[in-house]
């Protein structure tokens, strides 16, 4: 039966891998998803039949049952009601609960040595536990702040007050004080007091991070919940959780690295530097906002020979991925070259817009880089920018008191002309003013997005 469960395991993994590797292309994503979900399967139904998790005697399936039909009927309920735009929320929730089991299985293990006033474990038990306990609970907590953000329960902007990073790290310092005492003791009431610790700088961490940094903050979190369960692996001795945590975390870190480049920024200004606690940009902004009707518009596209369009959270609100999708065809079927350019942070979880306009049967030739984009910018006739804010922002290389100054941009401003669809003139999810609104070639389309592009297709066909 062990070598059974150990070949199972690693055949378990080797599907993990595939199934990740395959999510790198639009054209296996699915496949690369069920095959990953297949391994888990196998993962699980060999961990059950394991008896060395259960002292040798057969386990009492009950609470497994129950524990399984409560989970799939959570899961069945999230898959069927929630919609594209709440997808980021979604997965911030799922690292947090992915924080929490490895919390709870930490915490497990000490308790199973049935003494809460002193654990006789090995030292390396010790250490995995007091690190599984540490980073599930910070990942739970900071986890359920950005929901709370992302679902605008609470304020997207950053909130910072004097003295935060010398609280946090005093925080830091305490939790390992209390982790090392565990490990030298046993002492109960040090793995308490790292739990609750835990907990708290997760709340402490995620607070100070502003709407516009949500992308890496998602990404971050969830190689979080991947090192966590690794350190749960540990903890029980299970190689399939160990290998499939590392997969989790590792690719986690590398997108958030590659994120993090994408706004020319370093982790630790994303994490510490109160991206968003101030609005706007401290350069004077020359002109205004220039409105135009959708009719009006409609002319300025019927002679367009090239069109990017520029999609952001706005267009995942209205649910507009498909009306703006009939619309590129319509454009393509008038002569006009269309192209999508996605930013690498545009909406609030990575890969936002990509799920979005696949979703929609976009072509996935269609989609563009940010580079390759901006290398034609100058020739496109009408950049239409859906609900996007910061990645747009020409202030990113103008204004050097802003907080977004060196972040890479989809250098809009360039196209000939600009029609950039929002619903009123306020700032964007981060807060900050996007000066592209005023430019001299730049005209707004004020309105719901999916009405907006629901317009403009009617004007084609009449």
């Amino acid at each position: 039966m062990e070598y059974f469960i150990n070949i199972s395991y690693i055949v378990a993994s080797v599907l993990f891998i595939f199934g990740i590797k395959m999510l790198g292309s639009a054209d296996t994503a699915r496949r690369g998803n069920q095959i990953s979900s297949i391994g888990m399967l196998l993962a699980v139904i060999v961990t059950l039949l394991n008896r060395d998790i259960n002292a040798g005697e057969p386990l009492s399936f009950t609470w497994i049952i129950i524990g399984l039909l409560v989970g799939a009927a959570i899961g069945v309920v999230a898959a069927k009601r929630i919609q594209m735009t709440g997808m980021p929320e979604l997965v911030a929730l799922f690292n947090g609960f992915g924080g929490l089991a490895s919390l709870l299985v930490g915490w497990a293990e000490f308790a199973k040595a049935g003494n809460f006033d002193k654990a006789e474990y090995p030292l390396f038990t010790a250490c995995a536990v007091v690190f599984a306990i540490l980073v599930g609970g910070i990942t739970f907590t900071g986890s359920m702040i950005a929901y709370l953000k992302l679902s605008g329960k609470m304020g997207g902007s950053a909130t910072v007050f004097p003295g935060q990073k010398a609280i946090n790290t005093l925080v830091f310092i305490a939790l390992l004080v209390f982790g090392g005492i565990f490990v030298a003791t046993g002492a109960a009431w040090a793995l308490y007091a790292v739990i609750g610790l835990s907990l708290l700088l997760g709340v402490l961490g995620v607070i100070p991070i502003g709407g516009g940094d949500m992308p890496v903050v998602i990404s971050f979190l969830n190689s979080f919940s991947g090192i966590a369960a690794s350190a749960a692996g540990f903890v029980i001795l299970n190689n399939v959780l160990i290998v499939a945590g590392c997969l989790v975390g590792a690719s986690g870190i590398i997108l958030t690295v590659i994120m993090c480049k994408a706004m020319n920024r370093t982790l630790g200004n994303v994490l510490f530097g109160g991206f968003g606690a101030s609005s706007g940009t401290t350069q004077e902004v020359e002109g205004e906002m220039k409105p135009i009707s959708p009719e009006d518009a409609f002319y300025v596209l019927e002679a367009a020979e090239s069109v990017i369009f520029v999609p952001g959270y706005g267009m995942a609100v209205a649910q507009a991925q498909h009306a703006v999708k009939e619309l590129g065809e319509i454009l393509e079927n008038n002569g006009a070259e269309v192209r999508f350019a996605i930013h690498p942070v545009a909406g609030r979880m990575p890969g936002h817009m990509n799920v979005l306009l696949a979703e929609a049967d976009v072509p996935y030739e269609q989609l563009c880089e940010m580079d390759d984009v901006n290398a034609i910018m100058e020739t496109v006739d009408v950049a239409i920018v859906i609900g996007a804010n910061d990645v747009v922002n020409p202030a990113a290389g103008e204004d050097e008191s802003s907080p977004i100054y060196g972040m890479p941009i989809i250098n809009v401003h360039q196209a000939r002309t600009v029609f950039a669809l929002k619903r009123g003139q306020g700032a964007g999810f981060s807060g900050l003013i996007n000066t592209l609104f005023f430019r001299d070639n730049t005209r707004m389309i004020y309105g719901d997005a999916k009405e907006t592009m629901t317009n403009l297709v009617g004007q084609f066909k009449d």
